[in-house]
């Protein structure tokens, strides 16, 4: 009778490390690969409608934005709201554009806006309805050299008229057109690279 609880007890003592057991080989690699595999979803749900970076190609925006510059570019603002004058966007390159650098996008400034009527003034400012707007992202430089003039027009519906800051040596809305809001990749937030040139757009 002992014998035989004792016997009882002892397969009682070993039955909780059989029911436990050593997990497979193979589970933390599983658990990895999920981990790695949703992670990697995630940075290319978030690249693809959410954030990107970008590096700029041309001079069009100095000094705002250098040659090399890197920025980071909101994807899903203009989903939520209408874009604004005074915007740094990113845009895909209009079929009027000639692709000297041939790069698929590019970077300038909202300068007019759908519905109105923008124009060139004697000494290169810009006219909106007739009147001078406020440009305080142009150096002096820009200003003397404003490059060629704005051919009066009436900006269409859904559409952005764009410029770059270094008005002189950039091809923008006043060569290929205004650009359709259908084109615009995003708004730019901030230029992030070099670290010397950290700073809001």
């Amino acid at each position: 009778m002992a014998s035989d609880l004792e016997e009882h007890l002892g397969r009682s003592s070993e039955s909780p490390k059989k029911r436990v057991g050593k997990p497979r080989g193979n589970r933390w690699i599983i658990e990895w690969v999920v981990v790695l595999v949703v992670a990697l979803g995630l940075a290319v749900g978030l690249r693809t409608f959410v954030i990107q970076t970008y590096s700029i190609p041309s001079v069009s925006m100095v000094p705002t934005l250098k040659v090399g510059d890197r920025i980071l570019v909101d994807k899903l603002s203009y989903h939520m709201h209408a874009v604004h004058r005074g915007d740094v966007l990113v845009f895909a390159t209009p079929p009027k554009e000639v692709p000297i650098l041939m790069v698929k996008d590019l970077v300038k400034r909202v300068i007019g806006l759908p519905g109105e009527t923008i124009s060139s003034g004697p000494h290169g400012e810009v006219l909106i309805n007739g009147k001078v707007i406020d440009q305080p992202w142009l150096t002096a430089s820009a200003r003397a050299n404003p490059g060629p003039p704005i051919r009066t027009q009436t900006i269409a519906k859904d559409d952005v008229f764009m410029m770059g800051d270094n008005r002189g040596l950039s091809d923008d809305s006043r060569d290929y057109g205004p650009v359709p809001e259908s084109l615009i990749v995003g708004r730019a937030l901030f230029g992030f690279w070099p670290l010397s040139r950290i700073h809001l757009l």
